[in-house]
């Protein structure tokens, strides 16, 4: 019933693909090539940290960049939406729909999301598209994450206060082949910035 709501509705939508400024103009306007990146990762992990410093380094270049905070975006746009699976998905299209939004235009792009399923992550890549889709798996062991605790959310999961919390009662699983791995136990905040950076300069000039 809902697929056939949905089909109706879409009959009477007419997207513009034809634009006067195409993906390519603008890029040439900025002089960059627009990319997407995605931080998964558990709550805590430092997936804001890393993209807030790479944007940093990437603007003290010239590059037009934009992070996109999974809290952020659940105060805004995604504020009617809960923590069921169902919801969680919707989440993370809206998230991906976003930035091809700010991909078509040219921008560099850092989304954060914890994304805890392959299928999410899948499919936040089938809608930016591969070739401009970097997947950063920022892997921190649920110990460290729960220790750092710096919003009290995991103390209110044990606590039963919140439920469906990734790493407490929803699992995590693990990027298998990211395109970034970077393990923050191993290595300091510069060396996990530079990772990142390494990766990103030759594909966005």
């Amino acid at each position: 019933m809902e697929k056939q709501e949905t089909d109706r509705r879409m009959k009477h939508i007419h997207p513009v693909f034809d634009q006067i400024m195409g993906r390519e103009e603008k890029e040439r306007l900025l002089n960059q090539r627009g990319l997407v990146l995605w931080f998964t990762g558990l709550s805590g992990s430092g997936k804001t940290t890393i993209a807030r410093h790479v944007e940093r380094e990437l603007a003290a270049e010239g590059l037009l960049t934009q992070v996109l905070d999974g809290d952020n975006i659940r105060t805004g746009i995604n504020s009617n939406l809960g923590f069921s699976e169902e919801d969680r998905q919707e989440n993370i299209r809206r998230i991906a729909e976003v930035s091809r939004l700010f991909l078509q235009c040219g921008v560099v792009t850092l989304a954060c999301a914890i994304s805890p399923t392959r299928r999410m992550r899948a499919m936040a890549r089938e809608i930016i598209s591969a070739e401009d889709f970097l997947e950063v798996f920022v892997d921190t062991p649920l110990g460290v994450c729960e220790a750092r605790d710096v919003k009290g959310l995991y103390r209110k999961a044990r606590a039963g206060e919140i439920r469906n919390f990734t790493g407490i009662d929803a699992a995590f699983e693990a990027p298998p082949n990211p395109d970034i791995h970077i393990r923050t136990e191993e290595r300091p905040l510069g060396e996990c910035v530079r990772m990142v950076l390494d990766a990103v300069r030759s594909r966005v000039r």
